[in-house]
């Protein structure tokens, strides 16, 4: 055959080219012209007279390399027997056109292919598409053939258990079914494999011409791409910010214990001044240097490990270069703010996380035997959930990392502001309706009083302890703040035996005042439990356009911390807590640990917060930020005399009424269903102000047990006193604790006198209880009788 002769079919049509190379162009057909090579050749068909396309053909235009269809073009209207018998046509045509390259090449070995010399590498790549195709289409005929024979057997199998069933009666008048048709091979089915077979033959003798001894194989670029960064978030591990994983919070931890011993002072983790200025420090200076940079170093260690974003940018064995500050007003833990070196985070590379600001919190040495920190980070992944609080970054053994907020600590003085009062109020509503309690929780009533029974045990050694110095009459001499219980009596005023069984009555009497167990247990609310000043802080927005700068919002500029005491109380208690915290001032120099009752909020006071809460009605954007208490606010009723608290508007209602406008008013008029609003609303003040004197007592015996157990006892032996009280027969099955403490191992930071606070609540508990009734102020002991603490109110 000729390379100058075009192609015929038997009908004497052209052939076309179906395959050609991008930079072919139509040529004159000449005999010095190298053609260039076509694999398939299709005739072209015959023109239909009264087809109007090929009258007037269409315009083409040639579509760009770079964009690529990623459709499939529509398939001919054909049965799949037809289909078949073209594709057969398709690879004879194709046969024919490679054997004939062959001959030619046979014939004239001189003339080389132009396109095997131009683009060999273009001509593997279509080979090893072609193979790639025909390997993909056989596993999947051979796939679509197992389908076929599973989905025979069972249909078979169904057959078999119709006919052995028990035939039911069947109506008179049942349309008639018609017969199933059973499939039939088409001809492309019984064909493929022949077809199959037929182009693995012109591949294998195309490569035998060609000279390929085997088929390419390519590996795109992109699959291996894809493919490292799928490893790669596979086994990346969880990141500092809190993550989610099947709906639970991944927080990344490890077994490290930070010692912060020599670090509890509130000052000295600032960076490293020169060289210069350490010549002339003191020794004692110097010694402490060294401690805060040994103590910065593990901090960076911890932050590593922990993979907090950003931090891994800050070199190891670099705590000269960052700040870390210790937060004043903290009385179970010591708070750390650490801030990564100041020239890292002005010099900033783009494209990379600078390290944030972090909020380290340091357990105290008694703390692990006060609270459960189990429960705590359980609490604190549900508050996650709901998007309340700062963020859990990580945690190790003896602390953990918190999200730094860009905010303020509120002051003593702030919670006496009307205005912020409001807002606290409205932040504790969003809170208790926000999250829901366990079934476990509520069945565990009020964690104010299971704190006590867990506390006892070792309150009661340590108490026992000091009254019996008391009652010896020598306590020893007073040889460091640590030893002013000496010169102050009795902790709790009384012996430990009657202050315990006061706590007793107490708790018998509150059970008959709400009528038993179950009414307390329907009463009980997510509450936080410790809302003191420095437990509450206040976002500083970014600018003036900031949504928390709208009156509606502008109570969510703050934002409650501290979540180690929250679990189920009664809102009663809650109120009680953070009113009793009025009469704090922590950061007082002189008494720190003084509770001046003069300070409790007035009535007024304590209704202008109530009915704040009252009213305020908290709005969840969507589920996942919290959980959205869709029943009235109702506090049960405690006794005849206290009505039951409901939300002042209607509840829901399917009456067509509701949503007329020409309905009735109310019985009455406008006028007196608005009257009667404003009464059930100041019905459930009263009734929370109720609740709340009720509630002190129990809140006051708390922290009295509380600040024991903080107190570091000198002189005092777990061990010795764990013995002593088996033969006194001191209930209790708690595991011991060291309290007591070395005193030259007490930091430079002057400590917080636990056992003075612990009495100053002593006072105040027995003023509840001398106003509930419990008992006369005769049967106290005459000297504390003038320490006593009343609230009349």
């Amino acid at each position: 055959m000729s390379a100058s002769t075009p192609n015929l079919t038997g009908e004497g049509h052209p052939l076309r080219s179906v395959l050609k190379q991008d930079d072919d162009v139509e040529k004159p057909s000449s005999s010095n012209a190298t053609p260039t090579t076509k694999a398939v050749q299709i005739a072209e068909p015959e023109s239909d007279p009264g087809n109007l396309e090929d009258i007037h053909p269409k315009r083409q235009f040639s579509a760009g390399l770079a964009k690529r269809l990623s459709g499939r073009p529509p398939m001919p209207d054909l049965n799949s027997s037809r289909t078949s018998l073209l594709s057969q046509s398709s690879l004879e045509a194709l046969s024919r056109d490679t054997s004939s390259l062959s001959l030619q090449q046979q014939q004239d070995p001189s003339r080389p292919n132009s396109h095997h010399i131009h683009h060999p590498h273009q001509l593997d790549r279509f080979v090893a598409s072609i193979a790639d195709w025909l390997e993909h289409e056989r596993v999947k005929k051979q796939n679509r053939r197992s389908r076929r024979v599973h989905s025979s057997k069972r249909r078979s199998t169904k057959d078999d258990v119709d006919k052995t069933s028990t035939q039911q009666p069947q109506p008179e008048q049942q349309p008639e079914q018609q017969p199933e048709r059973s499939r039939k091979y088409s001809i492309d089915s019984q064909s493929s494999d022949v077809s199959f077979d037929r182009l693995q033959k012109i591949i294998d003798d195309g490569m035998s011409a060609l000279g390929l001894r085997g088929i390419p194989h390519y590996s795109p670029k992109i699959g291996k791409r894809s493919q490292r960064r799928r490893s790669v978030n596979l086994n990346r591990t969880a990141s500092s910010d809190t993550e989610y994983h099947d709906g639970d919070i991944q927080v990344p931890t490890c077994d490290v214990v930070l010692d912060n011993s020599k670090t509890l002072g509130y000052s000295g983790g600032k960076p490293s001044a020169s060289t210069d200025d350490l010549s002339l420090s003191s020794k004692k200076e110097e010694k402490e240097r060294k401690a805060w940079i040994i103590f910065k170093n593990e901090v960076i260690k911890l932050a590593h490990t922990l993979r907090l974003k950003g931090w891994r940018r800050v070199p190891l064995d670099s705590g000269e270069n960052i700040d870390v500050t210790r937060l004043s007003g903290a009385l179970t833990n010591a708070v750390y703010v650490v801030s990564p070196p100041e020239d890292l985070v002005i010099r900033g590379e783009g494209g990379k996380k600078t390290p944030p600001k972090l909020l380290l919190r340091v357990y105290g040495p008694q703390a692990e035997h006060i609270i459960d920190r189990e429960n705590e980070l359980s609490v604190l992944r549900r508050l996650a959930k709901k998007k309340i609080g700062p963020r859990l970054l990580g945690t190790f053994t003896n602390g953990r990392f918190e999200q730094y907020l860009d905010a303020i600590t509120l002051t003593a003085a702030d919670l006496r502001d009307p205005d912020t009062s409001k807002q606290i109020a409205k932040r504790m509503r969003e809170l208790h309706d926000g999250i829901e309690l366990l079934d476990k929780e509520r069945d565990g009533g009020p964690v104010v009083l299971k704190n006590w029974d867990t506390w006892l045990d070792r309150a009661s050694r340590a108490v026992t302890f000091l009254d019996q110095k008391i009652l010896s009459g020598d306590p020893g001499p007073i040889k460091s703040p640590a030893d002013l219980w000496k010169q102050r009596g009795f902790v709790c005023g009384v012996e430990w035996g009657s202050f315990k069984a006061m706590v007793d009555k107490y708790r018998k009497y509150l059970k008959d005042f709400y009528g038993g167990s179950s009414a307390i247990r329907e009463a009980l609310v997510f509450a936080h439990s410790d809302t003191q000043y420095g437990n509450i802080l206040r976002v500083r927005p970014d600018d003036k356009k900031s949504p928390l700068m709208q009156p509606n919002y502008e109570h969510k500029q703050l934002v409650v911390i501290d979540f180690e005491y929250s679990a189920a109380n009664t809102r009663g208690l809650e109120f009680a807590n953070h009113f009793t915290e009025w009469c704090y001032n922590y950061h007082d120099e002189a008494v720190p640990f003084a509770c001046n009752t003069s300070l409790y909020p007035t009535l007024d006071e304590q209704r202008r917060f109530i009915r704040a809460y009252v009213n305020h009605r908290p709005e969840f954007p969507h589920p996942g930020a919290s959980t959205p208490n869709l029943t009235p606010l109702a506090t049960p009723t405690m006794t005849p005399s206290t009505p039951g608290l409901s939300t002042t508007s209607p509840g829901p209602t399917s009456s067509i009424k509701e949503f007329m406008l020409d309905s009735r008013a109310p019985p009455g008029g406008w006028k007196e269903e608005e009257r009667r609003g404003e009464e059930q609303t100041e019905a459930q003040i009263e009734a929370l102000v109720e609740e709340t004197r009720i509630w002190r007592v129990a809140n006051s015996a708390q922290w009295v047990a509380w600040g024991v157990m903080q107190a570091n006892i000198p002189g005092f032996s777990d061990e010795a006193s764990a013995s002593a009280s088996k033969d006194d027969d001191v209930e209790g099955t708690v595991q011991p604790t060291a309290i007591a403490a070395p005193e030259e191992e007490v930091g430079d930071a002057e400590e917080f006198d636990y056992l003075a606070y612990a009495q100053e609540r002593a006072m105040f508990f027995w003023g509840d209880c001398v106003k509930l009734g419990l008992l006369k102020e005769e049967d106290l002991p005459e000297q504390i009788r003038g320490k006593i603490k009343y609230v009349d109110y």
